[in-house]
């Protein structure tokens, strides 16, 4: 049998994987002169509009603005107003001297640093203010609340973090929803990479921040999916849960599918939205390992690649690669654990979905990149597609690619993109209905941020993943 991908798009699959050429691409060494004060003069916001978005998120209260003050009829609203947030966790740590280097391109009072002020405050008051002031007759505040942008330096959890908070705004019936843009500083950065911002901090960092905002002040606005992920759990312990993942009292699970076990009479519920993947088994178990590392002992993480060779070790560690499935229960396939459904395109009945044995890992991926650029669904032939029942897949077409991953060898050889995963469905909504048995944990993660799951063994925990009913909004790099 002949391999599903397409040999024609090779191109296109070895400049997502290269970490180098995208490192030179976000250089901005392109020849083209960007003058500062001319950057500035379209991206600063006036001086009153900027104290009152501070104060506003200050005192955690869009109405501080004082009615009576009268707006600044002489204040000229900026071409592109902008926001940057910055998490200085992500990566090798650029958040400190970033912050500087932004300072110096944008007013302080734009950037913000997510140790002291988080996205959902600024959706709330910052955002709120100048929608208080523009309700006042301030048109120069009106026209920012329509025309800002955000640009976020952090890795994919940091991206999906603002976009979540952002989101809001279409539930509370707030449009427009300013898009986004990305300055890439976590390990992987498959959003950054998706959408045109390369796939790693350059090491011309000080141009590059400045061509980054330029282009994030005029780039095209391009649709993404998102992700609703709703989990019901009979454990009631206390876990540390990633940022996009909240508990919610909203759990209603689709009552079409009928359960396997029996229900608890009393059950936990999170709510969350992802971006690029969901993803259960050994993969999140390795990347969990790493983010405790991290946390413990930061001055190990110190850079992508010294990342990415903790990630290998953790790989090597964990049984990826030499401990066979049998030995351990901790280490068998999902098939003893775990049983999913999905509905097809365009279908409203769910379908069952076999889970291989020799799977022991699950992701269902939204966008084309996946572990620092990889494309594990692979390129694949419009024959290929026809027999299984596939369509070309896009960060919009409101579908997940489910693949599953075996032991590490097989992974490494798709990582390479030797072949492709195991392809198990293509899906609009997926249900995940996992039984402890001998497993205590299950490992999973959304967008890159990991978390250890607890099961029972009498009672099955459930994951429902549906599409969010708006798309996000992006700002294309190139």
């Amino acid at each position: 049998m002949g391999s599903p991908a397409s040999p024609e798009e090779g191109v296109r699959v070895a400049a997502a994987r290269s970490s180098v050429i995208d490192s030179f691409r976000s250089c901005g060494l392109t020849g083209v002169h960007i003058d500062k004060e001319e950057l500035r003069r379209r991206l600063i916001m006036p001086k009153y509009l900027r104290i009152a978005i501070r104060n506003s998120i200050r005192f955690k209260d869009p109405n501080s603005v004082d009615e009576n003050q009268p707006a600044d009829e002489n204040a000229e609203h900026p071409e592109a107003p902008m926001v940057v947030f910055i998490n200085s966790r992500s990566g090798g740590r650029h958040g400190p001297e970033l912050k500087q280097r932004l300072h110096q391109l944008i007013a302080e009072e734009q950037v913000f640093d997510l140790q002291d002020v988080k996205p959902h405050e600024f959706v709330l008051y910052g955002l709120g203010c100048l929608e208080k002031l523009a309700s006042l007759g301030d048109q120069c505040a009106k026209e920012i609340r329509e025309k800002v942008r955000v640009v976020v330096a952090g890795g994919d959890g940091t991206v999906g973090w603002v976009l979540g908070c952002l989101g809001e705004l279409y539930r509370l019936h707030r449009e427009p929803v300013p898009p986004v843009g990305i300055i890439p500083l976590g390990t992987g950065n498959d959003l950054a990479r998706s959408f045109g911002w390369g796939g790693s901090f350059p090491f011309a960092w000080k141009s590059a921040v400045k061509r980054t905002l330029d282009r994030a002040s005029t780039g095209q606005l391009c649709r993404l999916d998102s992700w609703h992920v709703v989990m019901s759990t009979p454990m009631d312990e206390e876990i540390k849960l990633p940022h996009s993942l909240k508990p919610t009292e909203d759990c209603a699970l689709d009552e079409g599918l009928e359960y396997e076990g029996q229900l608890p009479e009393k059950s936990s519920c999170l709510g969350g939205v992802f971006y690029n993947y969901y993803s259960i088994g050994m993969d999140a178990q390795v990347a969990y390992g790493f983010h405790h590392l991290r946390n413990e002992k930061p001055y190990l993480a110190n850079g992508p690649i010294a990342n990415k060779l903790i990630y290998s070790g953790y790989t090597c560690s964990q049984g990826w690669f030499f401990t066979p499935c049998t030995s351990d229960p901790s280490l068998r396939g999902l098939r003893n654990i775990l049983r999913m459904h999905v509905k097809k395109v365009n279908c409203t009945e769910w379908e069952k979905v076999p889970v291989p044995s020799s799977v022991r890992a699950i992701v269902a991926l939204n966008l084309h990149n996946y572990a620092s650029g990889r494309n594990p669904w692979g390129n694949l032939k419009p024959e290929y597609l026809e027999k299984r029942g596939f369509v070309e897949a896009h960060v919009d077409d409101g579908l997940l690619e489910i693949f599953g991953l075996k032991q590490g060898w097989h992974a490494s050889f798709v990582m390479v993109e030797l072949i492709s995963a195991k392809h198990l469905a293509q899906a609009a909504a997926i249900r995940l209905e996992i039984r402890g048995g001998e497993w205590n944990n299950a490992y999973m993660q959304m967008d890159g941020e990991p978390w250890k799951q607890p099961l029972s063994k009498d009672y099955s925990t459930f994951v429902e993943i549906k599409r969010v009913p708006f798309h996000s909004l992006m700002i294309h790099g190139e």
